[in-house]
């Protein structure tokens, strides 16, 4: 089976939620994941990991999977034309079209999860109801051909969870073995419904700034579309 399969690598994307999927995908048997941006250049993430994308947009193929990452890098991209026609194409027949943590935003801004389920990181999951999804509380979310996950590490259960469902799931729990996936978070703290609650407010003031300027981005980037397809 030869599928081919897409991961937007722009600047400034957080690199786990990039190389925690492309790990599992690159494992399934007759997989080619490449990394896709404007132009072939090293790229920073934003903890100043250097990655080189192996395909433009333009050169690329129709893709079976074209999956989106977060970070801190998508406020740019909320409202960048290329990157959405791009997505748009690509969506009109890939097989799955999915997301890891605030990846699902830009998808929501190039219009691709109104009508949808999907969730993200949980500061930001309520910002997707601005662009016509419906927020859903799960570590990963499937309705249809959309896919998206929660927070960072939830981009591996994500690449998981499509591996089984297009290669089986005998093939997803081998490479879940081989990968010996088995989290125990050594501090029980990852999810704000299992962490002290002092934690969670400290964390929601210590970034209340970013995400208020997240959220004007995204409600920019909703008007903006709404305006388009009135």
């Amino acid at each position: 089976m030869n599928v081919h399969i897409g991961i937007v690598a722009f600047p400034a994307v957080l690199q786990m939620d990039l190389t925690g999927p492309y790990g599992v995908f690159a494992a399934a048997p007759g997989a080619a994941v490449d990394l896709l941006w404007k132009k072939i250049t090293p790229i920073t993430t934003s903890d100043r990991l250097i990655l080189m994308p192996t395909k433009t947009f333009a050169e690329c193929p129709q893709l079976d999977v074209i999956c989106v990452p977060g970070g801190a890098g998508i406020l740019p991209l909320l409202e960048d034309e290329e990157t959405h026609v791009f997505l748009r194409q690509q969506a009109e027949k890939a097989r799955y079209i999915c997301s890891v943590c605030t990846g699902a935003l830009i998808l929501g801004a190039a219009g691709l999860l109104r009508g949808y389920k999907a969730t993200t990181h949980w500061l930001s999951w309520e910002m997707l109801a601005e662009l016509g999804a419906t927020p859903v509380r799960a570590r990963v979310a499937v309705d249809r051909n959309r896919a998206t996950s929660a927070g960072v590490s939830a981009g591996i259960d994500m690449a998981l969870t499509l591996v089984g469902g297009i290669w089986g799931e005998d093939a997803a729990r081998e490479i879940e073995l081989d990968m010996e996936y088995d989290p125990k978070p050594p501090f029980n703290s990852g999810s704000p419904c299992i962490a002290p609650q002092d934690l969670v407010a400290q964390l929601k003031t210590k970034t209340r700034a970013r995400q208020q300027e997240r959220l004007e981005a995204v409600r920019k980037a909703a008007d903006k579309f709404k305006a388009k397809t009135l």
